[in-house]
């Protein structure tokens, strides 16, 4: 019984020890409880702060979740160095391992990033139609990591958010309004006058064809044997494609009604008999 030491003279062998732990308990507990508090708090003002700006649900709970494990992370450890636990060797644990994920998983990160610039810059949303990477269609989902576009020809095309970051976009659908474009040849013996007042009867009778700026016919160049014309004309994006078909019709039936035919690429061949002398 001689190595027993009794329940008292513990108490008494680290009572000062004891005293002198107990402020770093109380403070480890206080950061514990403000900081958790603080980012609460914060968490739920980020929350509001990103449904005013309207961005994608998937950005929005990926950012909550990412700053909460963050904060409440920053929070035990500063608690954790209070209580005297070492935490050098802990962090540099986290960041070696969190630099190991990063590597492997190198080009899910830069979809990612892709997705998160695409996601805060704007330059196409949901419903707009872009052409990208080859693909002409409406977008139809931007999520973190890839974006879907339906095709005209009702097929779903997935490009990583990557890619589209880093290369070129063109959006129809985000200013509006679109200009039209269409190459109308006629032969040199036309009205020049007669077609260019049909094709713009044609385009000031349409009602979804934008009045400002106004439609125009233009005598765009002089070929060989043809005259190039050049009908443009705005529409609003909802109503750009009706416009144009209609336009292309109507186009063929009014100058054929007109006798101004399409001229025919063909050249004549003159073969001349050369008189043979007699044998």
């Amino acid at each position: 019984m001689e190595n027993f030491i009794s329940i008292p003279t513990l108490i008494k062998k680290y009572y000062h020890q004891l005293l002198d732990f107990i402020p770093h308990i109380i403070a480890a507990i206080l950061i514990l409880v403000v900081g958790l508090w603080l980012t609460r708090l914060f968490i739920k003002y980020v929350k509001k702060y990103l449904a005013l700006k309207d961005y994608d649900l998937a950005f929005e709970q990926f950012i909550v979740s990412i700053l909460n494990i963050i904060l409440k992370l920053a929070v035990f450890i500063t608690a954790a160095s209070q209580l005297g636990i070492q935490t050098t060797s802990f962090i540099a644990i986290i960041g070696s391992a969190t630099l190991a994920i990063g590597l492997a998983l190198q080009g899910s990160l830069s979809n990612f990033a892709g997705g998160i610039l695409i996601i805060i810059l704007k330059p196409f949303k949901i419903d707009d139609y872009v052409e990208a990477q080859g693909v002409l269609g409406t977008v139809k989902s931007i999520s973190l990591f890839y974006t879907k576009i339906k095709t005209d020809g009702n097929q779903l095309a997935v490009i990583p958010n990557g890619i589209l970051s880093n290369n070129k976009v063109i959006n129809y659908t985000s200013e509006g309004k679109r200009r039209d474009k269409i190459a109308i040849k006629i032969p040199y013996n036309a009205d020049l006058k007669l077609a260019k007042d049909i094709l713009l009867q044609l385009l000031n009778e349409q009602k979804n064809i934008l009045k400002t700026p106004a439609p125009r016919v233009l005598l765009e160049s002089l070929d060989d044997s043809v005259i190039n014309l050049s009908i443009r004309y705005w529409a609003t994006t909802k109503n750009f494609w009706d416009c144009h078909w209609y336009t292309m019709e109507q186009i063929k039936i009014r100058l054929d009604e007109a006798g101004i035919s399409a001229p025919n690429s063909s050249h004549d061949v003159f073969l001349y008999k050369q008189n043979t002398p007699p044998e």
